[in-house]
Formats: structure tokens, sequence, C-alpha cells
């Protein structure tokens, strides 16, 4: 069983002076559930090598034991450090892919071409493709076999507009990732701020915000057998 995750390249915050990238929590939960589960993981992002972290994942408020077990895994670390270069990646290697939020990837991976390309094709050949909290952002330009956007039709969510309200940055960030699914004709749901939330629809498979994680990441397990 061979996943491959993927990662931003983008660490900055809009015009705000602020950093962003991965939020560390949608790494390290669904790593070691696939760890733990026997999976091969491979971590890629579109400029490879050390991806950016949001540093307020990294913030005490935030930790949780799967933070604090990948802070403290060295192999883990040394992987995070070297990610292949995503162009490079090719989808027939894979079994299913995970795509991590933080903010960045609404900067990078939305508008990427290698991204949406492995989506696309990891689809059509019935694998399964899993995005949790501003990564479901990643579908925005990816359409299904037909031509129609992805998300037409399916049970979709992703980071909530009060979430983002919540957290200050609704004028910040390129688009809203509950209102570009919407306009994609997704069917999207939400459970209350902050709360654990995973919808599957098919192949795909997406997640509210950080609680999500796990849940999302265990979801494409039961997708693989």
């Amino acid at each position: 069983m061979k996943i491959l995750m993927v990662l931003t390249s983008h660490a900055k915050l809009g015009d705000t002076g602020e950093k962003t990238g991965f939020w560390l929590e949608e790494l390290a939960a669904p790593y070691y559930v696939f760890k733990d589960a026997g999976a091969e993981i491979t971590l890629a992002s579109p400029k490879g090598g050390q991806p950016p972290l949001d540093p307020k994942s990294n913030d005490p408020a935030f930790q949780t034991d799967a933070t604090r077990r990948f802070e403290a895994d060295p192999e883990a670390k040394a992987v995070l450090a070297a990610t292949r270069k995503l162009s490079e990646v090719l989808k027939k290697d894979f079994d299913a892919v995970f795509y991590p939020g933080g903010h960045g990837p609404l900067w990078d991976l939305a508008e990427d071409p290698a991204s949406i390309g492995l989506i696309e094709s990891t689809i059509a050949a019935g694998k399964p493709v899993a995005a949790v909290c501003h990564a479901p952002g990643v579908l925005r330009h990816v359409k299904a076999p037909d031509g129609k956007p992805l998300v037409k039709g399916k049970a979709v969510t992703g980071f909530a507009n009060s979430e983002e309200e919540a957290v200050g940055l609704t004028k910040v960030v390129p688009f809203l990732v509950e209102d570009m699914l919407k306009q994609n004709d997704g069917v999207y749901s939400k459970a209350a701020d902050w709360h654990s939330h995973v919808v599957t629809d098919g192949l795909l498979i997406t997640g509210q915000n950080p609680a999500s994680s796990a849940e999302a990441a265990r979801a494409l397990l039961k997708q693989l057998g």
C-alpha cells in the first residue's frame, strides 16, 4: 500500500507580511494513521525539498499527540525535509493521494498543473484522493472525465466560511474553500466549527478542518480495503 501525501510550497500569507504553509496536525495525524497501518508514504510538493510549515500550527495551543510524535521522529522529519518534486511524481507508483491543508495550498496547489493532472489521472485510474481543511481548495480547477468540475454533484466538505472568519483571514485568502466548492456545484456540508467532519463520495474524500485529519486518513484506508 503506497500513499502519496502532497504538501504546499507556498510560504507567504497574502500581503500580510506573515508566513503560512502546511498545517502540522494535518500532516502528522494522517502520516501516523498510514504508517501504523503499514503503508509506504511518499511526500511531495511543487518545489520539492523542505515545505514551509505554518508557524502557528506548531504553537503549543495546536499541538496534539500526533504533532509531538512527528516532532520527536527523526525519520519523519528527514522525509519531510526531502519531499519529491510534484511534477516528477508518477501516479502509477501510488495507490492513493492525500492532501494536508494549511492556507498555502490555496495559492500554489489550487493552480498547479501537476497537482490538477495528478488528481484527474488518479481518479480516472480508479484510485482515491483525500483532502482536508483548506486542501479541498486544490480541487478548484480539477475536471472529471466528462470535462465538468470533479466536485459537481458530489458530497464534499472543506474549511467553512465561518471558520475562515474566525481566524480573521476571509479578506486575505485568494478564495474561500466553501464558496468555491459550492460555485463548482459541489453538495457542501459542514459540522459545527472545529469539529471533525469527513465526507466520502465515490473516490473523493474531504475533511472540514484540522480535527478531521485522522478521520479522513482512516476513510482513505477504508477505500483501499
